[in-house]
């Protein structure tokens, strides 16, 4: 997600602060399960990504879906985790709501914006709150993934999330689920250090997670696992 500064135009309508409600969530097609075959290798259960910057291109607070361009390898990560049978997911912080930078109907364009260009998510988990308003949903908090996996009855531990900064991992972590790093000039160096696991892109970080496997199955030496 974006951490950077902008000075958008003053908002037209007040803030929109925690309604207390959690996150929204938007349901893609029926998910059918893990792939069964997939039990005695660790596969993930369910594949949650982060979206500005790591789905999509980050561009601060947009509410433009002619504005979504796709990360690369982006379309051929998502293709390889629909390929092996796993639900996916998106986990993604938008403070623009509570700011008064975006409407629920801008998110949600957006959403429709990035099914189309990927094909239908099977859960979107949304925080529209922001950094003040005392959520359990906005990551680093556990929230939206512990809602994504609910929604979709995986169990947290079953559940892994990739994303582009440290928030991304301290909501994996916090909610239990493997956390993997795929670092952009945005991201900390710290961030980079703290990382469970860190790839040059989503297609390296998905290929990591179908190739787990405890009993010492592959993992490709461009990846680092920490």
């Amino acid at each position: 997600m974006n951490r950077r500064l902008v000075a958008p135009p003053p908002p037209a309508a007040p803030a929109r602060r925690d309604d207390g409600r959690g996150p929204w969530l938007a349901d893609g097609p029926p998910a059918r399960g893990p792939a069964r075959r997939g039990a005695a290798r660790a596969l993930p259960a369910l594949v949650l990504f982060d979206r500005d910057g790591t789905l999509v291109e980050d561009v601060p607070y947009n509410g433009d879906p002619a504005r979504v361009r796709l990360m690369p390898t982006a379309r051929d990560a998502v293709a390889a985790v629909r390929a092996a049978g796993i639900p996916l997911g998106v986990v993604s912080n938008q403070s623009g709501v509570a700011r008064g930078l975006l409407t629920r109907d801008q998110v949600e364009a957006v959403r429709r914006r990035v099914d189309e260009l990927l094909g239908p998510l099977h859960v979107w988990a949304i925080c529209p709150h922001g950094p003040g308003d005392g959520c359990g949903c906005r990551k680093p908090a556990p929230g939206l993934v512990l809602a994504a996996c609910g929604r979709l009855g995986v169990p947290a531990a079953r559940a892994a999330v990739i994303g582009d900064i440290g928030a991304d991992m301290g909501a994996a972590r916090a909610a239990g689920a493997r956390g993997i790093l795929v670092p952009t000039p945005v991201t900390r160096a710290e961030e980079i250090q703290a990382a469970p696991a860190v790839a040059p892109d989503l297609l390296t970080a998905v290929r990591l997670l179908l190739s787990s496997d405890p009993e010492g199955g592959h993992r490709p030496m461009e990846v680092e696992e920490r």
